[in-house]
Formats: structure tokens, sequence, C-alpha cells
């Protein structure tokens, strides 16, 4: 497995452990995922459940009703625009009125949702442009998936090196929408990740970068993006990703960035996004006014 292979698998494992899904979902969701019955197996075994009662396949029930953090977010736009290797990149484009700068919005492990263009509207509407790209603009776009595990896989197998390519472009494109606005990017869970990515992979661009509970790249090394201030938000009962937060902080101190590494107490993986199981409404308006903050001194400053 690759180390995101790995993350997205062990993902499933925790979702089942935790109950959100079934066993009978678990290993489907690894199967499309190339992860064979006997080592699927053994991962789940290995967050063991009682397995009472059965999750729907679109990945558990939803929190309670609840507003999720940050303001009524603006409308959002699609978008497309020229990507590398003659690709066609897809986003949502949400403008500032007033913009105080500009932000790269990475989505998580099921591409650009709806929950993840709202994120984009309520940094527009908070002062920050926003482009949320779709890192399945080559499969079509998540919109051709119906099956959100579906998306998942075809992540799962699509190179590294392309996401970092897109992003870049995506980077280009939130330039030319918002001339002379610093930019940053915040992603979520695989898109934290990818955050992580681009700034291990050189981008003097970045002004600010915020990973949410990502996975940290194997021998990440920062110095190639030396004006990123960096702010990593982890969630304290997410010890899968916690178990590499130590090797983030020690890169983040060694490159010589600003930055502040943030465990939220009391909440889980996940916890920001408001439609999914672990969402935690309190603690996602705390993250959020802290994140604003954050880009409010090291974009708008």
């Amino acid at each position: 497995m690759t180390e995101f292979s790995r993350y997205l698998a062990e993902e499933v494992a925790v979702d089942y452990g935790d109950g959100i899904i079934d066993r009978r979902e678990a290993l489907r969701r690894m199967g499309l995922l190339g992860v064979g019955v006997a080592a699927a197996t053994s991962m789940l075994a290995a967050c063991g459940t009682d397995d009472s009662g059965s999750s729907p396949s679109s990945g558990g029930s939803a929190p309670p009703a609840s507003a999720p953090a940050g303001p009524p977010p603006v409308q959002t736009e699609a978008i497309t625009f020229a990507g590398p290797e003659g690709r066609t990149l897809r986003a949502a484009w949400a403008a500032a009125a007033d913009p105080r700068g500009a932000v790269l919005v990475i989505h998580e492990n099921r591409g650009l949702t709806d929950h993840i263009r709202s994120v984009a509207g309520r940094l527009a509407a908070s002062g920050f442009s926003a482009l949320a790209i779709d890192l399945l603009s080559a499969e079509g776009g998540t919109e051709s998936f119906t099956d959100s595990a579906a998306a998942t896989a075809a992540l799962n197998a699509a190179p590294d090196e392309r996401f970092i390519a897109d992003m870049k472009a995506a980077l280009g494109e939130l330039q030319r929408r918002a001339p002379g606005q610093k930019v940053g990017a915040v992603g979520f869970c695989f898109g934290g990740g990818m955050v992580w990515s681009l700034l291990a992979s050189g981008e003097p661009r970045l002004a600010a970068a915020a990973p949410f509970y990502g996975p940290l790249p194997d021998a990440a090394e920062f110095s190639g993006s030396p004006n990123a201030a960096v702010l990593a938000v982890y969630a304290e009962l997410d010890a899968r990703v916690n178990a590499s937060r130590d090797r983030a902080t020690a890169a983040l101190e060694k490159s010589g960035l600003t930055h502040e590494v943030v465990t939220v107490p009391g909440v889980n993986h996940a916890f920001f996004n408001d439609t999914g199981a672990r969402y935690d409404a309190a603690a996602a308006a705390d993250i959020y006014q802290r994140l604003i903050a954050w880009f409010t001194t090291h974009l708008a400053g």
C-alpha cells in the first residue's frame, strides 16, 4: 500500500470500529480500495465492535440538525479552468464582497461535496474568496460518482503527482481570480494530507495553510514553502492521525515556518464536518474562528 492507500483503508476500519458502518459495508469499501479479504478482515478485527445493527452505506447517520460553523455561505459557482497536461479542472468558486485574501479549499476523500462547497462559501462570507478544487476532475468530476465509496476508490487509484500538479494549477487560477491577494490553503482529512503534500512539494505562493487532521507524507520537509504560516489542526480522540503529529511539529520547527499546532479536546476525526457522524458544533465553531483569525493575520495582514 502507498501511504494514502493505507490511510484510506484505515479510515474504513475506524468507521467500522466506531459503528458508523457495518462489517459488510466495510468489506465492500475495502474491496473497492483493492484490499484483499484476508487483510481487510485483519484490519477490521483490530477495530473490533459488536457490529450491532446496520449503518447505511452512505457513511453512517448524520448528526442532529445543527447549524454549521461560520456565517451563512456565499453561493458558489461551478467553474472550469485549464489544468496540467491538457486536463480541464473543475471547482467551486465563491467570491468575497470585500476580499482580504484568497483560499484554496481541498476536499475530503469523497470528493467535492456540498459540504466542501459550503466551506468555500463560508470563507467568502468571512472575507476570503475561495476556490474548492475537485481532485476527481480527470474522472469526470465528483458528480459522476453515485457511490461515495467509488469516489474514494478513484482518489486512491490516482497518482499523488497528479494531485500536486492540479492543486498548483488551482493556486494559479485562484491568483487570476483574486489578483493582488495573498493566497492560502485549507483541507480536511484526505484534503488535510493534500495540504501537507502541497507544502512539502515546495510552494512559495502559499502565505498560509491549515491542514485539518490530515496524514503527513513520509519524510515531510517544508523549506520549499518558506512563506507559509501553518495552522495544523488535530482532534484529541483521533489517535490514528495524531500518531504523526510529533513528526509534523518537528518538520515545521526544522523548516523555521511560523506555525501553531492545535489539538482540539474531546473531539474525534472529522469533527468539523457538519454532515458527518462525528460533528461537534461547539468545537467546529471555535476552530472556525481560529482559522479566520489565522487567515486574517497571515493573508490580510
